[in-house]
């Protein structure tokens, strides 16, 4: 018994611990409740042995994958054995007197007219399974008994046909009176083999049997079924062959193919159409012009924005002339000093790192800013600067000379700032020891630059800013430039409207839009296109 079960391809379950094995079984032991597995694999792994044996107890489910190519056989050749008996079996229940009835006489009947000799259908084996007995060719030739096809459920028998012998007969003369004849018979067949099939005892009795068709003018279907001669081949062995992809992948040559296209295209004329990138322009670009702003008077300096535009550098007289004329036209200084504030403000928090260096959870590490204004009009922009810096959460130191006169702009702003968080000091001792993470410069004055940096409490800022370290900011640099001697070395410098000329103590030069319009450029006579991208 052991043995039977021998070069069977199983899966073992052995449970969530052991896993699943797959392998041949080369050994049986019932005594010890084993089996043994030859080229074992665990969970799709090959297994680094080449024999495992498995206990009884471990297994939780057994499954045949596979059996052996004799049983397989062995198998085939029962079933065949039972269909057979089936068949007989299906042969000998229809010669029943019972249930020939109708159908004997119809096929008595039918013989006279066909010339056959006979005394029923229990002659030929029965009236279903066994087909007439024709006669054609060049002699008597009794064609083989065929069950009825499983896919038309009919095998029907051609009118009107006669063998050499019968046409002397007469056959012609007789071939209106046999169709009429055998339309009858057919007809009386037909409806008792519909009612045999419609009933129980059809699908008993004559297994694999349809309705037939009332068109009986067909001719005999010789020869296998169809089906069995698109079904009859093994599959066995198709599908042990796998399909080598890359001998297949070799044979096919990428490059000859498309050289073949070239060449065919070269040789019809066809002109290849020319392929772009996704972030290609298709249309054809006007020359690109870099020179969009030009002043009256030729500027000593020019400068280049990242995109190549040509901003050129203004007098500080061209430069007043453009704000008396933008005040004049509605932008008051109050409004510029917001605009410049706002301005100051973005760059110094992108400097600062951002919404990641303000980030809620970083509270404990805010950044500090200290502000060093002058009492003018540029020291007005420093502290609107730290206005909008204090709003957004930044700690801002403001240091303003002691002044007794200061004008009415300064005034406004120290009151707007007020009400924020932002530290207000007049004493340079005063000042930060600690580090400071951006300095905002707003000391210097194009009108009072020279004469301010001679005074004691100047140098001392200076000096304190230097010994911070700390990378610093200008707002709205003097023409001189912070280059001068006694001046804060800055590593960024925004200019406001258009740029002056600044000395290379300015840094990287930034440009703050105030919002003026073209026609008031054209009113001093400078030739104006916003190089803002």
């Amino acid at each position: 018994m052991a043995e039977a079960w021998l070069d069977f391809l199983v899966s073992v379950d052995c449970g969530s611990s052991l896993g699943v094995y797959m392998g041949r079984i080369f050994s049986v032991d019932q005594k010890m409740q084993t089996i043994s597995l030859s080229q074992p694999y665990r969970n799709g792994v090959r297994c680094t042995v080449g024999e495992l044996t498995l206990s009884a107890n471990d297994i939780k489910d057994l499954k045949i994958l596979e059996m052996p190519q004799g049983q397989m056989k062995s198998q085939a050749r029962a079933r065949e054995e039972v269909s057979s008996q089936m068949q007989s079996q299906s042969r000998v229940q229809s010669q029943m007197p019972s249930q020939r009835n109708g159908i004997s006489q119809c096929c008595e009947e039918f013989n006279c007219i066909t010339g056959r000799r006979g005394s029923g259908p229990g002659d030929s084996g029965g009236p279903v399974m066994q087909m007439l007995h024709m006669k054609g060719g060049e002699g008597d030739r009794q064609t083989t008994p065929q069950p009825i096809s499983k896919r038309y459920g009919e095998r029907s028998v051609q009118r009107g046909s006669c063998s050499p012998q019968q046409k002397e007969q007469g056959c012609h003369a007789q071939s209106a009176t046999t169709d009429a004849s055998t339309d009858k018979c057919l007809g009386a067949l037909n409806k008792a083999i519909r009612r045999r099939h419609n009933s129980w005892s059809s699908t008993t009795r004559f297994p694999g049997a349809g309705t037939p068709s009332k068109a009986g003018n067909r001719r005999v279907c010789r020869g296998r079924d169809k089906t069995d001669d698109c079904f009859a081949d093994d599959l066995d062995n198709l599908l042990a062959t796998e399909f080598d992809f890359e001998g297949n992948l070799a044979l096919f040559d990428k490059a000859a193919v498309f050289q073949e296209i070239a060449s065919h295209e070269k040789c019809n004329g066809v002109a290849r159409r020319v392929k772009y990138r996704h972030d290609e322009n298709i249309l054809e670009p006007q020359p690109a012009v870099f020179r969009q702003i030009s002043v009256p008077e030729q500027s000593k300096m020019e400068y280049c924005t990242d995109t190549g535009l040509v901003v050129p550098a203004v007098t500080p007289e061209l430069h007043q002339q453009l704000l008396a004329a933008a005040e004049r036209g509605g932008l008051t200084l109050e409004r510029r000093m917001e605009v410049v504030g706002i301005c100051a403000s973005q760059m110094a928090l992108m400097l600062l790192g951002g919404s990641s260096r303000l980030d809620p959870k970083n509270s404990h590490q805010r950044p500090s800013v200290v502000v060093l204004c002058g009492v003018h009009e540029q020291g007005a922009q420093g502290i609107a600067c730290a206005r909008h810096l204090a709003n957004h959460g930044v700690s801002v130191l403001v240091y303003l000379h002691n002044c007794t006169k200061s004008p009415p702009v300064i005034a406004a702003e120290l009151r707007l700032l007020q009400g924020t968080t932002a530290t207000c000091m007049s004493q340079h001792a005063g000042l930060p020891t600690g580090p400071v993470d951006l300095l905002v410069n707003c000391l210097d004055c194009t009108k009072t630059c020279t004469a301010q940096r001679e005074q004691p409490w100047y140098r001392s800022v200076v000096a304190w800013a230097g010994g911070s370290r700390a990378p610093v900011l200008t707002i709205d640099p003097p023409a001189s430039g912070p280059a001068t001697p006694g001046g804060l070395q800055s590593k960024w410098s925004l200019a406001l409207g258009l740029p002056l000329a600044l000395g290379e103590g300015a840094g990287r030069v930034y440009l703050c839009d105030l919002g003026i319009p073209e026609s008031i450029f054209q009113e001093v006579g400078i030739l104006y296109h916003p190089p803002f991208g």
